[in-house]
């Protein structure tokens, strides 16, 4: 085999890790400009709808976007980021969702 090297992509990146060792935590928050915020995903009804209870107290349907439909997976005590509908308030569309290490971060440094 010409000019086989052995790839180290099993060391870690020193970049991605924090001083205590800890994997750096990379987290999208909601663009207040843009009319997003946190909520939490209560009940499946199904037909890529789930109820979420919003930030602001309004419980509301949501609506799984299409570009997550077939990707992203969401289950119910998911934390999610979501967008109101400018015309029916008790709709919103459902635009992010946290993993786990993500919603703890959150949480630690008080967003939610």
């Amino acid at each position: 085999m010409r000019g086989f090297q052995k790839n180290n992509h099993d060391a870690t990146n020193p970049v991605a890790v924090n001083a205590d060792g800890t994997p750096t935590v990379r987290v999208r928050l909601p663009k207040k400009w843009n009319n997003e915020q946190f909520a939490l995903a209560e009940l499946m009804l199904g037909a890529n709808h789930i109820r979420v209870r919003c930030i602001d107290g309004v419980i509301r349907m949501g609506r799984i976007k299409g570009t997550m439909k077939k990707r992203t997976w969401i289950r119910e005590g998911d934390t999610l980021i979501v967008a109101p509908w400018s015309f029916q308030d008790a709709k919103c569309d459902i635009i992010y969702r946290y993993l786990k290490p993500q919603t703890e971060w959150l949480r630690k440094n008080r967003y939610i």
